[in-house]
């Protein structure tokens, strides 16, 4: 059976924020046409077609939307979508997720998020100053109030919503803070991505380093364990991840082991990319509106951004997490490994202080 994930962007690096460590902005900035707009019901009618065209009895695909922030393609867009789902998906089981800052949402959203069983992704980078400092409004003016108080009306209506933060290098100081905020406000399920640097120029001074990213890590570890073994189980993805890849062998993070897996990320004109982090336009790999998924799919496991040689760096001679790391995330892999004439690995540090502890946490699951 198929089981497929596909990353849809309707309005393409459109934003109402304008954050200072938007990845995709910087993306988008690289392309030929940095934005592709709104995506048209005409594409939207193709790619349905061209996803279950290739789909049989319980296969399963994801839709995930993504952006830029695609809550500005407007409520009407993801209604026509959902509705013409509906008509083409026969047998094939099908789930929504969303990701985005929630500016917009409202009542009407959060009616529609529960009555589709969407997963909301709220992007909220915890702290109220720190959020405020790095997420503004096209006026300037900082957003936690209102990102918070979306996500209080997603919990009114029991929407299932997880928190994503940028880890930025003034974050990774507070693991304390960070751990407090999630247990007094009973979040269940929480993301970091480090802040990346540019993918060429200038570093951001807000850009994680390993040294940072270890620390914030391992603090928040140990934290977590305790809460862990005394039955209070809330959900790190970094943690989740690890306890996957060591307990059952199941890798839940593209690139975890230093190898990307395909993705499909469908950009607003139907284009499709290998990679969020690479949709740049050397590495189209063709238009879901003109072709069919499970022939694209192919076509991105065989590509060259995913078949390319994976270098590991001098920092990771003699390692003793090699064989589950080789580098991690190939974009990640300044931030948190070290690629960038850093001393130290990030991740390596993080696996000294915290691996036995860890190993002992497995150990209780699978017994």
């Amino acid at each position: 059976m198929k089981n497929i994930s596909i990353m849809i962007k309707p309005a393409s690096s459109l934003c109402n924020l304008r954050c200072e460590y938007c990845f995709y902005e910087d993306v988008s900035s690289k392309r030929t046409a940095s934005s592709c707009g709104i995506m048209r019901q005409e594409t939207v009618n193709k790619i349905i077609d061209n996803v279950f065209s290739c789909m049989n009895e319980k296969d399963r695909v994801s839709f995930v939307f993504q952006g830029g922030e695609p809550t500005l393609a407007g409520l009407p867009f993801f209604l026509h979508f959902t509705e013409e789902v509906e008509k083409k998906k026969g047998s094939v089981l099908v789930s929504y997720a969303i990701q985005t800052n929630g500016i917009l949402l409202d009542e009407s959203w959060c009616k529609f998020f529960k009555r589709n069983n969407f997963l909301v992704g709220i992007s909220l980078d915890l702290l109220p100053e720190i959020h405020d400092r790095y997420r503004k409004d096209t006026n300037g003016n900082g957003t936690y109030e209102r990102v918070n108080a979306a996500r209080k009306v997603l919990e009114s209506y029991g929407v299932e919503y997880n928190i994503l933060s940028v880890l930025t290098d003034d974050l990774a100081k507070e693991p304390e803070k960070v751990w407090d905020y999630l247990c007094r406000e009973d979040i269940g399920y929480t993301q970091f991505i480090p802040c990346l640097g540019k993918i060429e120029g200038e570093k951001k001074s807000c850009r994680l380093n390993p040294c940072s990213f270890a620390g914030f890590y391992s603090h928040l570890f140990f934290l977590w364990a305790k809460a862990f073994k005394a039955g209070k189980y809330r959900s790190i993805k970094l943690f989740d991840d690890l306890i996957n890849l060591l307990a059952y062998g199941r890798q839940t993070a593209c690139g975890i082991t230093g190898r990307c897996h395909p993705q499909l990320v469908v950009e607003a004109d139907g284009r499709v990319f290998p990679c969020d982090f690479y949709a740049l336009d050397e590495y189209c790999i063709g238009n879901l509106a003109c072709e069919n998924v499970e022939d694209i799919y192919n076509r991105a496991a065989k590509s060259s951004f995913i078949m390319r040689d994976s270098a590991d760096a001098d920092v990771c001679i003699g390692c003793p997490y090699l064989r589950i790391c080789h580098g991690g995330c190939l974009r990640m892999r300044k931030e948190v490994c070290g690629f960038d004439g850093e001393n130290e690995c990030g991740y390596r540090l993080f696996l000294d202080n915290c691996l036995p502890e860890l190993q002992q946490i497995i150990h209780s699951i699978l017994n």
